[in-house]
């Protein structure tokens, strides 16, 4: 069991790094740096808090999944990700999860983002 428990973790945690290609360059940075840091941070929970963590994180390789696909067929070129989250959601977090979460949304809002990742690998002359 311990062995398939790996495997699954390491496929869903490559999933999600794969599917983050699709994101603009500053919410890749952001979101990489986010996913290994909680993966970090749940590897020694208990067996019911990994199987909610992986529930959760298998649910936004979905969700991620099905935008890209749907950003792909859009014609306007102008991309759209993330998703609404509901009060009931945010009731079960505990005040450690409320605050991660306002830094990230902190974070992907900043107009001057700490990213600054050039489109163009060309060097400047």
């Amino acid at each position: 069991m311990p062995g398939r428990h790996v495997s699954r973790v390491r496929a869903l945690y490559k999933r999600v790094l794969q599917l983050h290609r699709v994101l603009p360059p500053d919410l890749k940075a952001l979101g990489d740096q986010y996913v290994k840091d909680e993966f970090r941070r749940h590897k020694s929970v208990g067996s019911d808090e990994a199987q909610r963590f992986l529930q959760e994180w298998e649910v936004y390789a979905t969700v991620l999944s099905q935008q890209a696909n749907e950003n792909r067929k859009n014609s306007t070129g102008k991309a759209c990700f993330g998703t609404f989250l509901p009060e009931e959601k945010l009731n079960d977090f505990r005040d450690e999860q409320i605050g991660q979460l306002q830094e990230l949304m902190q974070e992907a809002t900043k107009p001057n983002r700490q990213f600054s990742i050039s489109e163009s690998t060309k060097p400047k002359f």
